[in-house]
């Protein structure tokens, strides 16, 4: 859509947000003034992909931050924040990070690939990169017939606490390490990559490939997808040194930063409800179609919000 369009669409509208704000119309209740702050934003994200260097970008910016403090004078400053930076704000910031995206998702491929064949050609691999403790109790479990009963072997409540905040301290670093010029990233994704090959192909290795797989990504559906989506927030901030385009390297790298922090941000949520289900729900024997339904879900969850969403609302916006 061309700027003077774009303008004149929505001129009328900002004008009587401007009037709400200045008291010169009817005072709006907190709700009105929330949605009215949505739209708002709305406009604002929609100026800033097209159009960063305008005007009207900065007449956005400044009347969003007067409705800003008018939220907070209602006291509905969280409530219309968190809506917009859930509904908005993150899925659109996502559609421009797809191709970064795609790009962690092949690297996070060829990885496992590799690590299943490290492991199919050398009997010493699993145990080098998964711990000769671990594959023993593995293997020990195996021969008592509970070949994933690590999951049982500790309490829920602290092993949730402790799987969480892993978790987060693994995407957090995976997003840091994007300061090495994106080798950090990539070389975490690889690594991550490499020890789910191996692992799935020790226990395909021992006809337990379907049975691991539906006990396992139970909770490794979003996790894993969640280190694949920190290593697109690691890649946007490698990115911006290395491409920083039309601003300055330093300009660049703070709009990356920001924006691989944001994502980081929108992952505790995927991480928690993980950590969850590892502690509470994988340990339980499932019907494999009550396992294979919570899988779908986690899957058709990810694929919805982290691509399709930000897809239909991207179209939406510049229809």
């Amino acid at each position: 859509m061309r700027e003077a369009l774009f303008v004149k669409r929505n001129t009328d509208k900002w004008k009587a947000i401007e009037d709400v704000l200045a008291n010169r119309g009817d005072k709006p209740d907190p709700d009105d003034l929330t949605d009215r702050f949505v739209d708002l934003t709305d406009d604002l994200s929609y100026a800033r992909t097209f159009y960063p260097e305008s005007n009207v970008t900065r007449y956005l910016n400044g009347l969003t931050a007067q409705a800003h403090r008018g939220l907070m004078q209602n006291q509905r400053e969280e409530r219309g924040r968190f809506v917009t930076f859930w509904k908005y704000e993150l899925p659109l910031l996502f559609k421009k990070s797809h191709p970064l995206l795609a790009l962690s998702f092949i690297i996070f491929v060829v990885a496992c690939l590799l690590g299943a064949l490290s492991a199919a050609h050398d009997a010493t691999f699993v145990r080098l990169i998964l711990g000769d403790e671990y594959v023993n109790m593995t293997l020990e479990n195996i021969k008592k017939g509970d070949p994933l009963g690590v999951y049982n072997s500790r309490d829920q409540s602290s092993m949730f606490v402790q799987i969480t905040l892993n978790n987060i301290f693994v995407a957090f670093r995976t997003f840091v390490f994007g300061l090495l010029a994106s080798i950090g990233t990539i070389a975490m994704l690889f690594y991550n990559g490499v020890m789910l090959g191996s692992f799935q192909y020790f226990f395909y290795e021992r006809g337990l490939l379907l049975e691991s797989i539906l006990k396992i990504w139970i909770h490794g559906t979003l996790e894993i997808s969640a280190i694949v989506i920190a290593g697109c927030a690691g890649l946007t901030v490698g990115n911006s040194l290395l491409f920083p385009g039309t601003f300055s390297r330093l300009e660049s790298f703070k709009r990356g930063v920001k924006q691989g922090l944001k994502i980081s941000i929108g992952l505790v949520p995927i991480f928690i409800t993980a950590g969850f289900l590892e502690s509470f729900i994988t340990r339980l024997t499932l019907p494999p179609v009550v396992s294979a339904s919570i899988i779908l879900i986690s899957a058709a969850f990810i694929g919805w919000y982290f691509i399709f969403y930000p897809i239909q609302l991207n179209r939406k916006l510049t229809s």
